[in-house]
């Protein structure tokens, strides 16, 4: 895992290493900037695969890659269209940079994995964001410079417009813009036909979520697991621990947390090496200015979850480099209590879908961001495009919450049996909330900021932006992320969650 930084059409490669600088964080074991004939890339390395040898921007002939991600199938797209072919690295990088030279752009479609690249070769540029977007891109233009990089702070400093790349997209200079992923494309209406019933289902949804744990192990550093105590983190947890034994967990949350009970249990059951840290109010407070610089948004629902998610990713960076969970499942078994509303199952799956494909800048950005702010390379099972795929083909009404079926269901019978059933019957609670620090912040907010200095600000937000303000809440985290970040910056690109 890694950050990418570049500029298409820059003479001079100091914006760039300004925007690498920017972006240290992603990458603490290294760095790089390349110039060549047209393009200017950079990047700064987290070491995961080939520790010693996949030193990025990567060169074959006058061909550069700069790559942030994990493709899990790069050793069967070796065999299967390189063989024979002389490899330096046993990188997944060289590999993408192998297949653009003998494939070009349609190769986007062939990674399995999460990833965001950029390929220079004379004075063609290739883009690439992975189909849900887990990894980060983001562009901008400024003096007929194209800039691009993996976190908005890289590019501030470089360009007034910036824009999030779209997720499941691929650009090229000369061919532009293609969508080569959606999730409604990647359904199976024939899954109804071999899985005519619930019962049917279930061997399915085990088999599909372990094969994406199994992919997301490969690593040549350290792998540990988040895990909550909550039905997500804990199938992960289980399934992880079948492959690795001894695996490290990690869990956080305040003196007395619902989430700190849970995650023992779970970690006394599957024999894990287990990692807790107890956080306070004050420690909240303390980190938020941090929290809110590397998350580059002030959504409510995002700021509560990413502090626990902050404090976590500190933990478990000191263990490992790697770390799996939960993420993604309430979106594809309708996990949230929102959800509950929808009584037409074509409105709930239309939902589900939605939430799905807006993951790349609510969850996935929450995720990713404040994995990567500790040099922590987190990774979800849960959305491997397999999975997602046979997720959202099971019928929604499967997944309606009613007296017989509280919300995820489908999950909960899937893994009965296989976990304790505290956990299997552990009703849905949110991060922000098992972890104890969903109310607090709430409550400073409502007592800081005066009803008119709100009001004002909702109708300016209104106006500018079209952005309704929910709550003092907001307000409270936008005046910190100000500080660091213009309005032009953060507002065309912040997602805003719905399950709050």
């Amino acid at each position: 895992m890694c950050g990418i930084a570049g500029a298409y059409h820059s003479a001079s490669p100091k914006a760039v290493e300004q925007m690498v600088d920017q972006l240290k964080h992603r990458g603490p074991d290294g760095n790089g900037v390349n110039r060549n004939e047209s393009t200017t890339l950079g990047h700064t390395r987290l070491a995961i695969l080939d520790v010693g040898g996949g030193h990025q921007p990567m060169r074959q002939g006058q061909t550069w890659i700069s790559l942030n991600g994990e493709i899990y199938n790069h050793k069967a797209l070796r065999r299967r269209y390189l063989a024979g072919h002389p490899f330096k690295t046993t990188t997944d990088t060289e590999v993408v940079l192998q297949l653009y030279l003998e494939h070009g752009p349609e190769i986007a479609e062939w990674l399995d994995g999460m990833f965001a690249f950029a390929i220079s070769t004379g004075d063609d540029l290739f883009l690439a964001r992975d189909p849900l977007g887990i990894k980060p891109l983001y562009f901008g233009l400024q003096d007929n410079v194209l800039y691009f990089a993996s976190e908005v702070k890289a590019l501030a400093q470089a360009c007034n417009d910036v824009r999030e790349f779209p997720a499941g997209h691929w650009f090229h200079s000369r061919r532009g813009w293609r969508r080569y992923y959606t999730v409604e494309r990647s359904l199976d209406e024939r899954v109804t036909e071999r899985l005519p019933g619930e019962a049917e289902a279930l061997p399915e949804i085990r088999t599909s979520i372990r094969e994406a744990v199994r992919k997301r192990l490969m690593a040549d550093v350290p792998v540990g697991v988040s895990l909550s105590g909550g039905l997500d983190s804990s199938i992960i947890a289980l399934l992880a621990s079948q492959d690795m034994p001894g695996i490290h967990s990690f869990a956080v949350g305040v003196e007395g947390s619902p989430d700190l009970a849970a995650a023992g249990l779970m970690s006394r059951t599957l024999g894990t090496l287990h990692h807790e840290l107890v956080y306070t109010e004050q420690d909240m407070l303390e980190s938020l200015p941090e929290v809110i610089y590397y998350l580059e948004s002030f959504d409510p629902a995002l700021v509560r979850s990413a502090i626990p998610n902050y404090f976590l990713a500190k933990m478990a960076s000191e263990e490992v480099k790697v770390m799996l969970t939960g993420e993604g499942a309430d979106e594809l078994y309708a996990g949230y209590s929102y959800l509950g509303r929808f009584e037409q199952p074509d409105a709930l799956q239309g939902e589900l879908v939605y939430i799905t494909e807006a993951l790349h800048n609510t969850n996935l950005q929450r995720g990713d961001r404040m994995s990567m702010a500790h040099g922590l390379e987190a990774r979800v099972p849960f959305l491997d495009v397999q999975s997602v795929a046979l997720a959202l083909s099971l019928p929604p009404e499967w997944k309606q919450h009613n007296d017989s079926h509280p919300a995820k269901a489908l999950l909960r019978r899937a893994f009965e049996g296989l976990l304790p059933d505290e956990i299997v019957h552990r009703p849905k609670m949110k991060f922000s909330k098992g972890a104890g620090s969903s109310d607090i912040i709430a409550r400073r907010a409502d007592e800081t900021i005066p009803d008119e200095r709100f009001g004002q600000e909702r109708q300016r937000f209104q106006g500018d932006w079209g952005y309704t303000l929910p709550n003092k809440e907001a307000l409270f985290y936008y005046d910190i992320l100000s500080q660091h970040y213009s309005d032009e910056w953060i507002m065309p690109v912040m997602g805003h969650s719905r399950s709050l």
